[in-house]
């Protein structure tokens, strides 16, 4: 409590109000998974009707264009939402995806489905330049990392949810043409992350910075009460200092306007160290996240570790994938809730990342082995498994906690986007690549190819993590 009886944001208790803003917030990192997962599963199922089966540029497309689209709306909303507000975009973005899934349902086409994906990736690549910025505003300071790393762990549900409604999906109706409803999850997504946003709010501190004080002093009375104020004076910080995008609140209140926003080029060279470090090691953790996560069920085929017959009609062989791909994403969420309770504890971020990495790198080359040396199909999927857990216990997550931590306020929404346009340009390529390295190679030059660009990401992370910040 603070002068006049009121409560700060920065040092106030929790209130049911924060988890509404962080459930509202976390549904845009839910659905982008789940479109990664919903993806991956109609790619097998395509396959089964197409005579001759999708190359491997196909399934690289259909793979990729809602990482495309992420990419660009990224960037494209991140500028936006810097210059002209939050809130417009934050509700724009699951129209988009609403609209856009519900096309890709009434009109079944490979093509229209390229194009619906990607539509619906340039909503989801809004919401990742946005969602944390909110969270990272509203939340107490010290609950801060908690919050945004409960926020990002909202993605492995979406891991969760689209397999086990795929599975549901594909299991009451066994005919691999119903693919084009499995979008329908997608658009239920859509809808609720709409309707949830309708009474939502402008950014407090994008008003602020923008001048606009007694309009921040309301948006802060509408989401946490008119017992709270906003700061302008307390340390925005969190208690191990590494919160930097909220140092100098008072500076970035009245700078010019012209400084808040920049061409992308100049804005990298000026903050390279934190592009390098919020940018690079997200486009490696994209190849764990999207390249193997959408593959996931091709993957599990390739490597022999589903459990199948000869007999076994096609559809029932993807059916078998998908559940061995639910499997695997079950440990997603304890490795999130691992990472947020490490990040709790004031682990030095990047060193949390760089192990990360480096445990993922382990764990595929353990893979790897198995599957050489046809050990037994539980050591596989253990492998499969872990994997998943380092991911999200380190890289995953902390990809998402980086940019805010390290871009000042007046250019965060630049700084996440463009960091979210290069993790998403990893996952892109990652993508296309995959397939083709399954046809050069199988299932071992991807996972050979898969443990050096984790090694190169803990390397990188390592680095730069050192100057950006540093460990006292």
């Amino acid at each position: 409590m603070s002068e006049n009886n009121k409560y700060d944001v920065t040092s106030m208790p929790l209130t049911p109000r924060h988890y509404w803003i962080v459930f509202v917030a976390s549904l845009g990192q839910l659905i982008g998974t789940t479109v990664a997962t919903i993806a991956g599963i109609i790619i097998p199922m395509i396959n089964i009707l197409s005579r001759p089966e999708l190359s491997s540029f196909m399934q690289g497309l259909i793979g990729a264009a809602d990482l495309i689209g992420i990419m660009v709306g990224s960037v494209l909303f991140g500028r936006l939402s810097d210059r002209y507000g939050y809130l417009l975009f934050f509700r724009l973005c699951p129209l988009l995806v609403l609209v856009a899934a519900l096309v890709s349902v009434f009109v079944p086409d490979i093509w229209v489905l390229v194009v619906c994906l990607f539509i619906i990736g340039i909503g989801i690549g809004g919401e990742y330049s946005l969602d944390s910025n909110y969270v990272s505003e509203l939340m107490p300071v010290k609950w801060r990392r908690v919050m945004l790393g409960v926020t990002k762990a909202a993605s492995a549900l979406g891991n969760i949810i689209g397999a086990a409604l795929a599975l549901w999906w594909v299991m009451s109706d066994k005919n691999a043409a119903i693919w084009p409803e499995l979008m329908l999850i997608i658009a239920g997504i859509a809808l609720l992350m709409l309707l949830s946003r309708i009474k939502f709010y402008e950014s407090p501190k994008w008003l602020l910075d923008h001048g606009q004080v007694a309009k921040a002093e309301k948006a802060v009375h509408e989401f946490l009460g008119a017992d709270v104020y906003l700061s302008t004076s307390s340390p925005q910080s969190d208690s191990a200092g590494e919160d930097v995008a909220h140092q100098g609140s008072v500076e970035h209140a009245t700078s010019e306007s012209g400084q808040k926003s920049m061409g992308s080029l100049a804005f990298m060279r000026k903050y390279f160290s934190q592009v390098m470090l919020s940018g690079v090691p997200w486009a490696c953790e994209g190849l764990g996240v999207y390249g193997i996560g959408v593959f996931i069920p091709m993957l599990v085929m390739a490597l022999g570790i589903e459990h199948v017959s000869d007999h076994m009609l096609p559809i029932l062989h993807v059916a078998e994938s998908i559940k061995t791909t639910l499997w695997i994403s079950c440990i997603i969420l304890p490795g999130f809730l691992i990472g947020v309770w490490l990040t709790n504890k004031r682990i030095n971020i990047p060193r949390l990342q760089s192990l990360g990495f480096w445990a993922c790198a382990v764990t595929l080359v353990l893979l790897l082995v198995s599957y050489h040396w046809h050990w037994a199909k539980w050591i596989s999927l253990i492998s499969f498994m872990l994997f998943e857990l380092f991911l999200n216990i380190g890289p995953h997550l902390v990809t998402y906690l980086l940019p805010p931590m390290i871009y000042p306020v007046e250019v965060r929404g630049q700084g996440t986007g463009i960091a979210a346009a290069i993790g998403k340009l990893g996952a892109v390529l990652a993508v296309f690549l995959i397939p083709i390295l399954l046809k050069l190679g199988g299932a071992v030059l991807v996972l050979g190819v898969s443990a050096v660009i984790m090694a190169i990401g803990a390397i990188i992370t390592r680095y730069y993590g050192a100057k950006v910040l540093p460990t006292k």
